[in-house]
């Protein structure tokens, strides 16, 4: 992976709770303009993210496989607003980074956010949305696709940097396939 492609990756994991939490807002010169959040009634988070699936340990070792994933670390992160994260950054070598997190944002509360070219489908039998949550230049390059689950989502964030080996692919198509193999995994009880 070249050095703008990691530092990319690194930047959006770094930056993805703070953008989650800001929204983004309209640009004219290509740089990220967080938006203030709405001051109207949005979706109640829970208490924190769903802990019937552990996204470091429950992705199945195939889906792994199939995608050349490979962990690189734990990415657990709680903000001030009380939105938390729970599991794992995975890469997949000279191609794309995804955290595969459960959170406690819904899809209600992932909706309320007015990403930009947001999307709302259905993966094995669970409401499902993706979402742009970056602005800008490189607005292409990342997606987030959240799989609903009690209390919260399970949260597929992938940054498909261009110079990488899958950056003439679209970033919220990787996300929804690679939401549709992991979703299968969920309980049916979360």
């Amino acid at each position: 992976m070249s050095s703008r492609g990691k530092t990319l990756l690194g930047a959006a994991f770094a930056v993805s709770a703070v953008v989650l939490l800001s929204g983004c807002g309209q640009s004219s010169d290509g740089d990220a303009k967080p938006t203030t959040p709405s001051t109207s009634a949005a979706p109640s988070l829970a208490a924190d993210a769903p802990s019937s699936y552990n996204p470091c340990k429950d992705v199945p070792q195939s889906v792994l496989d199939a995608e050349k994933l490979h962990q690189t670390r734990i990415a657990n992160d709680d903000t001030s607003a009380g939105v938390k994260w729970r599991g794992c950054a995975y890469v997949r070598s000279s191609s794309y980074g995804v955290s595969i997190r459960t959170t406690n944002l819904t899809i209600d509360a992932v909706r309320s956010r007015n990403f930009p070219e947001t999307a709302e489908f259905t993966i094995n039998g669970r409401r499902a949305i993706s979402t742009r949550q970056f602005d800008g230049p490189f607005i292409k390059e990342a997606c987030t696709v959240d799989v609903e689950m009690k209390g919260g989502s399970l949260e597929i964030n992938l940054t498909n940097p261009k110079a990488t080996d899958t950056g003439n692919l679209d970033s919220c198509q990787l996300a929804r396939d690679l939401a549709e193999k992991v979703a299968p995994s969920l309980p049916a009880t979360a």
